[in-house]
């Protein structure tokens, strides 16, 4: 049985990829902040199909938290097959309206977790000849818009660039890039919903499905969802000073209220 290590793994995004992979008959590693949430994962997901699950409770925004999920990553006596970095947040406000801690523990999160981490889990990959790496960016990351678009377009380019460095050797990696999904992550950051059209929302559990099909298939950059397909060919289309201007308008539409 292979093993999975998953961060941000109790809500969302990262409680679908948990449930696939424990499906599937994947042991895991199961990495958050809360610990009381971890262990009723763990139980459950370990009653109902069988495999090993075991719980890290980390912070990816401390020095602490990702030092103590880089040692397990490194643990070669218990390797991790497959690396899930799902963990992050947003924060409600525009630019300057967001204080200057809360957008660097953003970055801490979003770009030095998912570096390190990366870094972590693919050198053990690299010296076994096989193993996965899944970077959760969004499509944010392909408009101008703040700082949660700009880190996850970091992760969306680190992620290419890794994947073409370690090519042959194994080990694949791959930025997933969603749309909006029903997940806590609206919530916690204080954003309403409302306003949100209906047909934009994602089901986290066939976003992970069309996730993990396209990581078989070796595509670096997963954007699993045909409506997403189309409206970022779109973009691709759109000079960046109109994009621009259009991404601030459909921001104060369908963003934080």
């Amino acid at each position: 049985m292979t093993t999975a290590l998953i961060t941000g793994s109790t809500a969302g995004i990262g409680a679908a990829f948990a449930r696939r992979l424990a499906t599937q008959g994947h042991n895991l590693v199961l990495v958050a902040r809360d610990t009381e949430r971890l262990a009723e994962q763990a139980t459950e997901l370990h009653d109902r199909h069988g495999i090993e699950a075991e719980v890290l409770t980390a912070d990816l925004s401390t020095e602490r938290g990702i030092a103590a999920v880089e040692a397990r990553l490194g643990d070669r006596t218990h390797p991790v097959d497959l690396l899930v970095n799902n963990a992050g947040f947003g924060n409600k406000g525009r630019y300057l309206d967001v204080s200057m801690a809360d957008e660097l523990a953003m970055i801490k999160v979003h770009v030095e977790a998912v570096l390190r981490l990366t870094s972590a889990a693919t050198e053990s990959m690299r010296s076994r000849g096989r193993g996965g790496v899944v970077n959760v960016a969004s499509v944010a990351a392909f408009v101008p818009r703040g700082t949660y678009g700009a880190s996850k377009a970091w992760v969306v380019q680190f992620t290419q660039g890794a994947a073409r460095d370690l090519a042959g050797s194994g080990v694949r990696l791959m930025a997933l890039c969603p749309g909006f999904v029903r997940t806590e992550f609206h919530q916690r950051a204080g954003m309403g919903t409302d306003n949100i059209p209906g047909w934009l929302w994602l089901d986290a559990d066939k976003l992970v499905a069309a996730a993990l099909a396209d990581l078989a298939r070796g595509k670096t950059v997963s954007i699993p969802d045909p409506r997403y397909k189309a409206l970022m060919g779109v973009v691709k289309l759109t000079p960046r000073g109109i994009l621009g201007g259009m991404s601030s308008r459909t921001g104060r539409k369908y963003g934080p209220q």
